[in-house]
């Protein structure tokens, strides 16, 4: 059975680099096969780990939509769209990359949406780990897992506003088809001590703070030089707050 560890926040609260190093860590520990799924949009995922990413779920899906009939001749429209979505996969050896990409446009997506959600849920099964970047609003999430999440972390950088959009993302789990077994706060380049203000509104939420990732001079350079964050050094601070939030959080 597959453990899916999955990221929400709003945007550029450091999300998608927490997402990152966790499969750092777990492609590391030889936790592989793992299946790491871009489902925000705004798909930044494959950058933050070095990666091409030349085509999308949502390509597909568009893609389909404008030509129904450009099945070619004999082939099943399944057997089709799954063969599209293989192809998409970006492989290499300890993880598989899968980019859901941009949103359903106009019309009617329900027999290609049932398709491509029936396959990859059926891919799933083949992983130990499924790590999934997901948007604020978790509408892929409750898609794409079966409803079953084992850890959801809700990430924020170290402000009260990203503080209070990760309240608003825990107060729409109760509205969402999603199994949560665990939840945690992450905070993003957050100091060393939490201030008393951040700490009591962190307290309101009822959920508590799995980890604080400092703020790591390395993960601008490798921003800045397009480097993949799979290859910062084993002292990097940002590395070792993941490695310890794993250990607590996500046991083996």
């Amino acid at each position: 059975m597959s453990k899916v560890i999955a990221f929400a926040g709003k945007g550029g609260v450091g999300k998608t680099t927490v997402a990152s190093l966790v499969i750092r860590h777990l492609a590391r520990s030889g936790k592989a096969p793992i299946l790491a799924v871009d489902a925000d949009p705004n798909s930044n995922l494959g950058e933050t780990l070095g990666l091409e990413v030349p085509s999308t779920i949502g390509d597909i899906r568009e893609n389909f939509m404008k030509d129904p009939q450009g099945v070619p001749s004999g082939m099943d429209k399944a057997i089709y769209l799954e063969t599209l979505v293989e192809q998409a996969m970006i492989e290499k050896p300890e993880f598989d990359l899968l980019v859901m990409g941009r949103q359903e446009g106009q019309g009617c997506y329900c027999m290609v949406n049932n398709i491509l959600n029936n396959f990859t849920d059926k891919l799933s099964t083949s992983y130990k780990y499924i790590v999934v970047d997901n948007e604020a609003g978790m509408e892929h999430l409750s898609r794409r897992t079966s409803g079953k999440v084992d850890m959801l972390y809700l990430v924020t950088d170290y402000s009260l506003r990203g503080l209070r959009a990760v309240k608003r993302i825990y107060s729409m789990l109760a509205t969402l088809n999603l199994d949560v077994g665990s939840l945690g706060i992450v905070v993003s380049r957050g100091p060393e001590k939490l201030g008393e203000a951040f700490s009591a509104e962190a307290e309101e939420i009822g959920v508590s703070v799995a980890a604080v990732i400092p703020d790591d001079p390395a993960l601008l350079e490798y921003d800045m030089e397009k480097r993949s964050l799979l290859d910062l050094p084993d002292d990097s601070p940002a590395v070792i707050a993941v490695e310890e939030m794993l250990k607590s959080t996500v046991p083996a």
